[in-house]
């Protein structure tokens, strides 16, 4: 298996809600809700850079997909990070994300390590860090 990523997916209780957030408050492009007509199929996409595709998808539909039990969800279970290039653009997108309706979970604030980070969850709580690391 080469070391590579190509799709980042999260599970969702509302899909509609959560496209909402990405799309109109955090202003990712998608064409939206697809795949309704078939059992388990309904997802939306997002093309991120160099070709990684975040997807959202109900957690039921991969339960039933999977074959595994419907299993609660838990902010602490993945960590999503956006690296960017300034303690400002830090805290830039933490005023954005809040405003897209995130709920703040840390503030940004200089790290033990030099850096600067905060941290938020999306409506179906995912949890983001937002972080300046000045050493990459």
């Amino acid at each position: 298996m080469k070391p590579r990523i190509s799709f980042i997916t999260l599970t969702v209780d509302n899909l509609e809600k959560a496209v909402a957030f990405y799309r109109d408050g955090l202003g990712w492009p998608t064409e939206g809700i697809i795949g309704e007509q078939y059992e388990n199929g309904a997802a939306a996409f997002f093309k991120l850079e160099n070709n990684l595709m975040f997807a959202l998808w109900p957690r039921q539909s991969l339960a039933n997909d999977s074959g595994l039990p419907l299993g609660k969800a838990e902010p602490t279970h993945v960590l999503l990070a956006h690296n960017v290039d300034s303690e400002e653009a830090v805290d830039a997108i933490l005023d954005e994300a809040s405003k897209a309706g995130a709920a703040w979970v840390k503030p940004a604030k200089t790290t033990s390590w030099g850096g600067y980070a905060g941290y938020f969850m999306d409506p179906e709580k995912h949890l983001w860090e937002v972080v300046y690391n000045p050493h990459l």
